[in-house]
């Protein structure tokens, strides 16, 4: 046996618990959905989403994705276009005759199947620009509980003492509306608060209501076409 550090520790102990929710959304759905979870909204959250969907998601027919506790970031928009984006042609070649969506084939990172999104109270800051965003663009359902509205921009200051503290210096609104989002949670479509008590149970009340919710989005029995919504 070899030590090691608690912080090693506590991203092993995340990805084990990704990779259980992973198998259970593929349960639940008949191995039909895939799902990935975004830790927060950083650079090296956006390379693992990015990791996670080319390795275990392509080939579904739609895809969960979660940003439950996730407390925010910078790179929501970036999240939100490889979801958005959407081919107009495919290729082939004489190696591989059947035709792909160009976007995938020349490198662009690009879901391009349907997806749901699972929010909770402790999604916060980006990870609420990334639900408004994920609504905005018409990406499907959002299942679970309104984020935190605690999305505002601040900045650090330094007093005389050598004392700090943080100023609020941007102030977000949803172009939609034009509504301040700070303490303006992001609404869900379909509310699901999980019961006290339930992370005990092996249940999840939210991912099997979001999967109820994609798999009605989808043909019965099929396999998933690139470029759906």
């Amino acid at each position: 046996m070899r030590p090691i550090s608690r912080e090693t520790e506590k991203a092993l102990d995340y990805r084990q618990w990704v990779e259980e929710r992973r198998a259970y959304v593929a349960k639940a759905s008949g191995g039909r959905l895939g799902y990935v979870h975004m830790f927060d909204m950083s650079a090296g959250a956006l390379a693992q989403l990015y990791l996670d969907l080319d390795a275990e998601n392509m080939g579904r027919e739609g895809v969960v994705v979660d940003v439950r506790n996730n407390n925010g970031g910078f790179v929501n928009v970036y999240a939100i276009d490889v979801l958005a984006r959407r081919s107009y042609l495919t290729m082939s070649n004489r190696s591989q005759p059947t035709p792909m969506p160009a976007r995938t084939a020349l490198g662009q990172r690009a879901l391009e199947l349907p997806t749901v999104l699972v929010t909770n109270q402790h999604s916060l800051s980006d990870a609420e620009d990334f639900s408004e965003g994920y609504r905005a663009e018409k990406l499907g359902k959002i299942v679970g509980e309104p984020t935190g509205g605690w999305i505002i921009f601040t900045g650090g200051a330094t007093l005389l003492d050598g004392s700090s503290l943080r100023l609020p210096g941007s102030t977000i609104r949803a172009a939609r509306d034009g509504k301040v989002m700070e303490m303006n949670p992001r609404p869900v479509d379909v509310a699901v608060t999980r019961p006290m008590g339930e992370s005990y149970t092996g249940r999840d009340i939210q991912l099997d209501t979001a999967v109820k919710e994609l798999l009605g989005q989808l043909k019965p029995g099929t396999a998933g076409a690139a470029g759906g919504r």
